[in-house]
C-alpha cells in the first residue's frame, strides 16, 4: 500500500480515501473509506510495520457512508470512532443525507464511481452504534494529536485534521481533487453539498494552516501546501 506523505499511507483507492497515520508505533485511521477497505487492512498495516493491534482509534472527517465504512466492523474490533458532534446523528444513520447535488456531470466518471461503490459495499454500510465526538479546536488524543477544524458546509459537521509532526492536513470533502461526478482533476469543491455557499466560504479556515500534504476525502494527495490547495479550489469552483 502507497506511502503518500512521510509516515502515512492509503487504503484502497483514490476514488475513496482511507488513511493510516503512525505516530510513535501506534497508528490512527482517518476516514474509515468503504466497508471492503477491511478486508485491505492487515497488508496496509503490514506495510507500515504494524498490526490492527496499533490501531488506536479512527478519526472522521465527517459521518457521510463513505468515510464511514467499515468503522462499525473496526467497532466490533475494539476500535472506537470520533466524528465531529454535529454529524454524530449523521454517523448512526439517525438522520437523513444532507448534502444535495449542485453542477455538471459527465457519464463516464460517474458510472466509474458507482461501480467502485457497488463493488466495494458502500451501499450497505451500516451506521454506527457508538461513536465519540469532539468540536473546533479540539486537539484528539490518538496518535499524531491532530488538531480539529471545523469547515462546515459539505456537511454541517465536516471537520478538517492538521497532523503538525507530518506536515499534513486531512481535509475530507471540505475539498477533493477528483469528482465523481465529472472527472475534473484538481482542488475543487464536492460536487455534494449541504451548503454549497457555506462550504466555500469554509476553505479560508485551511488556507492558512501549515501543512506541505493536503489529503482530500476523494482524489490525489496535494503536496503543495494548502494555501495554493485553497486558491485552485475558489477558481476551480466557481466554473
Amino acid at each position: 500500500m502507497p506511502e503518500v506523505a512521510p509516515r502515512i499511507h492509503a487504503v484502497g483507492s483514490e476514488i475513496v480515501n482511507c488513511y493510516l497515520v503512525e505516530d510513535a508505533g501506534r497508528v490512527a485511521i482517518v476516514d474509515a473509506g468503504v466497508p471492503a477497505y477491511w478486508a485491505d487492512l492487515p497488508a496496509a498495516l503490514a506495510a507500515m510495520g504494524r498490526t490492527l493491534a496499533d490501531v488506536r482509534a479512527i478519526v472522521m472527517t465527517h459521518g457521510h457512508d463513505d468515510h464511514r465504512g467499515f468503522a462499525e466492523r473496526a467497532r466490533g474490533a475494539g476500535i472506537g470512532s470520533r466524528v465531529h458532534q454535529l454529524d454524530a446523528d449523521l454517523a448512526r444513520k439517525a438522520v437523513p443525507n444532507p448534502s444535495k447535488f449542485a453542477g455538471s456531470i459527465r457519464p463516464g466518471p460517474l458510472v466509474r464511481f458507482l461501480w467502485f461503490a457497488f463493488r466495494h459495499g458502500y451501499f450497505r454500510t451500516p451506521g454506527l452504534g457508538e461513536v465519540e465526538t469532539f468540536d473546533d479546536g479540539a486537539v484528539l488524543d490518538v496518535p499524531g494529536a491532530p488538531r480539529v477544524i471545523h469547515v462546515p458546509g459539505h456537511t454541517p459537521g465536516s471537520a478538517a485534521f492538521h497532523f503538525p509532526g507530518h506536515d499534513a492536513l486531512f481535509v475530507g470533502d471540505a475539498l477533493n481533487t477528483w469528482s465523481f461526478a465529472t472527472g475534473w482533476q484538481g482542488p475543487q469543491l464536492s460536487p455534494l453539498n449541504a451548503d454549497r455557499g457555506q462550504a466555500l466560504e469554509s476553505l479560508a479556515r485551511l488556507e492558512a494552516i501549515e501543512a506541505t500534504f493536503v489529503l482530500p476525502g476523494h482524489g490525489a494527495p496535494w503536496r503543495q501546501g494548502a494555501r495554493d490547495a485553497v486558491k485552485e479550489a475558489r477558481r476551480i469552483s466557481v466554473r
